[in-house]
């Protein structure tokens, strides 16, 4: 049997509690109240609430990215897309945009978030678009043209909840790797 650290059932807790109820908006002793621990565990082993709420964004993102990984070539993209609008992932999705944000205009304690939030993903989408065929020198770009649509669409869907419009607009985009 493999033992799970304090640390990490704490962000597994977490990043539960915060796709079923929120949570960026709580206090640390309110989300340590909600995870059934103290606030000085939440800071010792993340340091912050900041530094919490970066840890379960980030093991969110690790997530999706396994997850692309481990689908197969046929229709990847679009299953792919299903998980990620999935309903479940929310509020972690809110989460996401919201320290996108507050790393962006410097609120500190969210700088690390900026780490890797681009660079994570090229890697597993230029694996995708080598399944789709696309050349080796063209997968960086599409990699990141990948990511930016996928992040706008997603920003749009938590903006607007317009799931229909989202999905129409990824089925087009996706169409073009189909049909070049």
């Amino acid at each position: 049997m493999i033992e799970t650290s304090p640390r990490a059932k704490l962000l597994d807790a977490a990043i539960d509690h915060i796709a079923r109820h929120g949570g960026a908006d709580r206090s640390l002793r309110a989300l340590a109240a909600d995870l059934g621990t103290s606030h000085r565990m939440l800071i010792y082993h993340f340091g912050s609430k900041e530094g919490l709420l970066t840890a379960v964004a980030r093991e969110v993102e690790a997530r999706q990215r396994a997850a692309l990984a481990g689908l197969g070539p046929a229709d990847a993209g679009r299953e792919f897309w299903r998980r990620l609008t999935d309903e479940s992932l929310r509020a972690n999705e809110k989460l996401f945009f919201q320290l996108y944000g507050q790393a962006l205009g410097g609120t500190p304690g969210t700088a690390e978030f900026l780490d890797g939030v681009i660079e994570d993903w090229l890697g597993p989408l230029e694996a995708l678009l080598a399944r789709y065929g696309v050349p080796e020198a063209d997968r960086p770009a599409h990699a990141r043209l990948g990511l930016a649509v996928a992040r706008g669409l997603l920003l749009d869907l938590v903006t607007t909840g317009d799931r229909e419009a989202v999905d129409a607009a990824m089925e087009k985009f996706l169409a073009r790797y189909e049909n070049p």
